[in-house]
């Protein structure tokens, strides 16, 4: 069985996204059938099924979509979906914010934490 964050060692399909993490990169796919871009990484468009998808870098510009504060926990901690400039909208973590300062359509900016031993895209205000 696989530790918690480490991706298995047979998952071909997804040894890309897992360099570019390591790299403190972070990739998504774009379907070279209809043009749509998608996250989380898959080999096939999940707007068109196609199955030519072609991986691509992230500028890690978004903004937030919708966003929580995890109160119970200790410090409390902002759970958020952030749409990325190139489209999708992804479930991360927002850090170096207040949780009573988040707003819906704030620009953040990629960042990484290392969780386990696995550097993790989050996300901290832009600016």
């Amino acid at each position: 069985m696989a530790e918690p964050n480490t991706p298995p060692a047979d998952d071909v399909a997804l040894a890309p996204y897992h360099a570019a993490l390591a790299e403190r990169r972070l990739l998504i796919k774009r379907c070279a059938e209809c043009g749509k871009p998608h996250f989380y990484p898959r080999p096939y468009c999940p707007f068109c099924l196609g199955d030519k998808t072609e991986w691509e870098q992230a500028s890690g510009a978004g903004t937030v979509y919708s966003w929580s504060v995890e109160r119970r926990a200790k410090p409390p901690y902002v759970i958020a979906f952030v749409t990325l400039a190139e489209g999708p909208t992804l479930l991360t973590n927002l850090v170096g914010v207040e949780p009573d300062a988040v707003a819906i359509g704030q620009a953040v900016t990629l960042d990484f934490e290392e969780r386990d031993g696995v550097p993790t895209p989050v996300f901290r205000p832009a600016g």
